[in-house]
C-alpha cells in the first residue's frame, strides 16, 4: 500500500516538475500551446487534484476545496489550450458551477452530489475522446498520508 502510495506521489510530483519547468506566461497563442505540458501530464495533475477535492470537502475543509477546484479550472484551461476546444468545459462546466456553489454553502451533501457529476463528466469527456478506458470515480484511499484533509484549527 505505501509503495504503491509512493509511486503515486512520484508520478504526480514529476508532472508537477516537468510542469514547472515549461515556465513563462500562456495567453492562449499557438507559441503558448508549445510550453504546455502534454495532455498526459496535465491529465495525472488533474487526477491528484481530484482526489484532494473529494477529501477535502468530505471532510468540510472548505477553503481547501475551494483551493483545489481552482486548480482543477486552471487545469481544464491548460486542456482546452492543448486541445483547442472547450470540450472539457462542455462536460463539466455545470459540475463545477455545482461544486462552487455547495462549497460556498458548505453543504456535504450538495458537494458529494456535484463531485459525483464532475466524475461522470470526465468520464464522458473520455468516452468523447476515445479513452472510455479511463473512468473516475470518487477515490476509496487518500494517496496522501502526509497531507492532513480535516479542518484547520
Amino acid at each position: 500500500m505505501k509503495l504503491v502510495s509512493a509511486a503515486l506521489l512520484a508520478l504526480v510530483l514529476a508532472a508537477g516538475l516537468a510542469c514547472a519547468q515549461q515556465g513563462g506566461k500562456q495567453d492562449g497563442s499557438a507559441e503558448d500551446a508549445e510550453n504546455l505540458p502534454h495532455l498526459n501530464e496535465v491529465m495525472a495533475q488533474q487526477q491528484m487534484r481530484h482526489i484532494k477535492l473529494w477529501f477535502a470537502g468530505n471532510a468540510g475543509n472548505w477553503p481547501l476545496a475551494d483551493y483545489e477546484l481552482d486548480q482543477l479550472k486552471d487545469g481544464f484551461d491548460d486542456v482546452a489550450k492543448l486541445l483547442g476546444d472547450d470540450i472539457a468545459q462542455q462536460h463539466v462546466g455545470a459540475a463545477i458551477s455545482q461544486l462552487e456553489k455547495a462549497i460556498a454553502s458548505k453543504d456535504r451533501e450538495a458537494f458529494a452530489s456535484a463531485f459525483d457529476q464532475l466524475s461522470t463528466g470526465c468520464n464522458a469527456c473520455h468516452g468523447t475522446l476515445d479513452h472510455a478506458f479511463i473512468v473516475i470515480q470518487r477515490p476509496a484511499l487518500a494517496p496522501y498520508g502526509d497531507q492532513n484533509f480535516s479542518t484547520p484549527r
